[in-house]
C-alpha cells in the first residue's frame, strides 16, 4: 500500500506520513476487527490502540523496517486477543439487543443483517485460530502466504483451519438447523 519512504518518514514521526498510514490502514484494520468483534464502538478504540502500539513502537525505535501491514494486522490480532482476555476475567451483564427504530428499513436490509448476525455467532463457535483466519483471508482478503507468516503457522495449516471454519460454518448455518 505504502512505500518504504513513507514508513522512513514515519520513523522520524512526521505528521504527513503518519497521516498516509492511518488513512491507508484504518479501513482494512477496521474491517480485521469488526469481523471478531461486533460492537462498532469497541472496534474504534481496538484499531485506536493498534495505532496508539504502532506511535510507541515508532518512539522506542522498534516498529518494523518493512511489511507494515503484517506489523499492523499482528498487532491486531493482539489486541483483540488482549480484548477477549479482558472480557473473560470482567464480570458482565447481558445488555437488551433490542434496540426500537423509528425509521423503516427495506425488507432486503433486515435479511441482510439478520444473515450478518447469524453469521457472527456462528463465528463466535468457531476455535479462535479459525477465527483469525477467515478474519484475515476473508476480511482482509489476504493470501495464505500472509496469513500463515502473520499467524506463525504453515500455509498447510492455515488451509486446513480454513477448510474446517468454513465446514463448521456451513453445518451451523444450513436451513432447518436448531440451536
Amino acid at each position: 500500500m505504502l512505500d518504504d519512504a513513507e514508513l522512513r518518514r514515519a520513523y522520524e514521526l512526521d505528521t504527513d506520513a503518519l497521516a498516509a498510514i492511518h488513512d491507508a490502514y484504518y479501513q482494512p484494520l477496521f474491517r480485521y476487527v469488526s469481523f471478531r468483534i461486533g460492537d462498532r464502538h469497541t472496534c474504534e478504540d481496538l484499531v485506536s490502540e493498534v495505532f496508539t502500539r504502532f506511535l510507541n513502537a515508532l518512539r522506542q525505535r522498534k516498529a518494523p523496517q518493512s511489511n507494515l501491514r503484517g506489523w499492523l494486522f499482528g498487532v491486531a490480532s493482539h489486541v483483540v486477543n488482549d480484548h477477549f482476555r479482558r472480557s473473560y476475567r470482567a464480570p458482565s451483564a447481558p445488555l437488551d439487543e433490542d434496540i426500537v427504530s423509528h425509521a423503516p428499513l427495506p425488507a432486503e436490509v433486515a435479511e441482510h443483517a439478520a444473515m450478518s448476525e447469524e453469521l457472527r455467532r456462528a463465528i463466535t463457535n468457531l476455535t479462535e485460530d479459525q477465527q483469525q483466519v477467515l478474519a484475515l483471508r476473508f476480511g482482509q482478503s489476504m493470501p495464505i502466504q500472509e496469513v500463515a507468516r502473520i499467524l506463525g503457522k504453515t500455509e498447510g495449516a492455515v488451509k486446513q483451519l480454513q477448510m474446517r471454519a468454513i465446514a463448521a460454518l456451513a453445518r451451523q448455518m444450513a436451513p432447518g438447523m436448531v440451536d
